[in-house]
């Protein structure tokens, strides 16, 4: 794939992996679970193991969401309206674990022990419905996002759980890896039970979402279901052991970390334990739960989300006081359009980006800058215009069934028009699934 953009930012993780301590408070939070409506099954003072559910879906009951840790839920945290923000466990730190009977059936199994609820269905990048019946599962074994995780050393060690997640997978459904060119592991170049698709081009190449356009593109009335590669690890650790573990392998990377790694972690583990020492000036840093593109704003004092695999770190942006603004060469600063002098440097340079938007919101420009850096046979501007003016026929007719909101993350960094194009396709497919419900 040629379309498509590179940014190389400072701040890329050592290839090293250390442990951090065990934080006394877990949380799983339901907004990490896109489209479900949470019902708690569990109350404050409540003992739970590993693998027991501390909320459902109320549409589908079956789908569980289960404790990260063993120990004592100690807040079940409401917002307005009573929506619930977040379920905490207080770990015991013995990690006793329920246990699951791996002879049933491969579904069953995964609703049971809660790791469904980590699949994803297309269209409307959801939590998956139990009931459909899909006509693929698709898992991505590379991120290409700047400061993104390499699972190449997320996987070593670990090639049994992944080839038995994929063996079970291939019990549901038909299963497509996409690989890298960059990549060089036999367990994933020779993986079995499943067909392996290699990508080679600049972000978004990674996205599964890009990945399925091009091999198998969802015609209006299919399913597919998706499930990233480090869970995959997750569904073959149950195969194995009879066990929920949902430890990850995550990148703390960025500009203002000090040192960047990679850590060994829970899902829903604080931040504080990562990022405690780490950052350079913490009264102007943007802490980041995700990728740099993709990921969402949150503190120190937040959790680790449920499909999280880094935490970046990189400056606000809001002390920085530029000399004669814009008439400067800035060498120093990235630019889609050689409009800086830093282009002279060639692609190894490494930038440091903060969070300012560098202007307003303002009139959206059809100037194709969204087509050249989206590699999927879609228009992408006149899509994310029909959004805008709520023109459903437009937009199922422009391809909307295929797309995720982090899909346009790339197409958000170079538009000048400063629209969140995430956001707005977010809520187009919300509003979409209310329509065809």
């Amino acid at each position: 794939m040629r379309k498509g953009l590179d940014v190389n930012l400072k701040g890329k993780p050592a290839e090293e992996i250390a442990q951090v301590k065990c934080p006394g408070e877990y949380a799983l939070v339901p907004d990490d679970f896109t489209g479900v409506k949470p019902k708690v099954v569990v109350k404050e003072g409540d003992q739970v193991l590993v693998g027991d559910a501390l909320f459902v879906d109320k549409l589908h009951p079956e789908v569980k969401f289960t404790s990260p840790v063993s120990g004592t839920v100690s807040l079940v945290e409401r917002g307005d309206r009573r929506k619930l923000l977040s379920i905490r466990v207080k770990c015991d730190g013995q990690q006793k674990a329920r246990e699951f009977d791996v002879n049933q059936e491969v579904l069953p199994l995964l609703l049971e022990s809660g790791l469904f609820g980590y699949f994803r269905s297309r269209p409307y990048d959801v939590v998956a419905n139990p009931e459909d019946k899909p006509k693929a599962i698709f898992v991505s074994a590379f991120n290409s996002m700047p400061l993104s995780q390499d699972f190449e050393l997320v996987l070593k060690g670990q090639e049994q759980e992944f080839q038995t997640g994929l063996s079970a997978l291939a019990k549901v459904a038909k299963v497509h890896l996409g690989v890298s060119a960059k990549q060089t592991v036999k367990a994933l170049l020779e993986a079995k039970d499943c067909e392996v698709t290699i990508f080679d081009g600049p972000a978004p190449a990674g996205n599964v979402g890009v990945q399925i356009n091009h091999v198998s593109p969802i015609n209006k009335g299919e399913v597919v279901w998706t499930l990233g590669a480090e869970e995959v690890i997750f569904v073959g650790r149950l195969m194995i052991t009879g066990k929920v573990d949902l430890t990850r392998t995550i990148a703390l990377a960025g500009s203002e970390v000090r040192s960047p790694k990679y850590y060994k972690v829970l899902v829903g583990q604080k931040l504080t334990t990562l990022l405690d020492g780490q950052i350079e000036n913490n009264a102007h840093v943007r802490i980041i739960d995700g990728n740099v593109m993709t990921g969402l704003k949150t503190t120190a004092e937040g959790f680790l989300g449920a499909h999280k695999t880094e935490v970046n770190v990189i400056p606000e942006g809001d002390d920085n006081a530029e000399l004669l603004g814009w008439i400067m060469p800035r060498l120093n600063e990235f630019s889609t359009s050689r409009s800086y002098c830093s282009w002279l440097f060639g692609k190894k340079k490494e930038y440091t980006l903060d969070a300012r938007i560098k202007g307003g919101e303002r009139r959206m420009i059809m100037s194709g800058e969204y087509d050249r850096v989206f590699p999927m046979d879609i228009y992408a501007g006149y899509l994310v215009k029909a959004i805008i003016t709520g023109d459903i026929d437009r937009q199922e007719a422009l391809g909307i069934y295929e797309v995720a909101p982090e899909d346009f993350a790339i197409a958000e960094f170079v538009d000048s028009s400063k629209l969140e194009l995430q956001r707005i396709v977010r809520e187009g497919l919300d509003i979409l699934r209310k329509e065809n419900a």
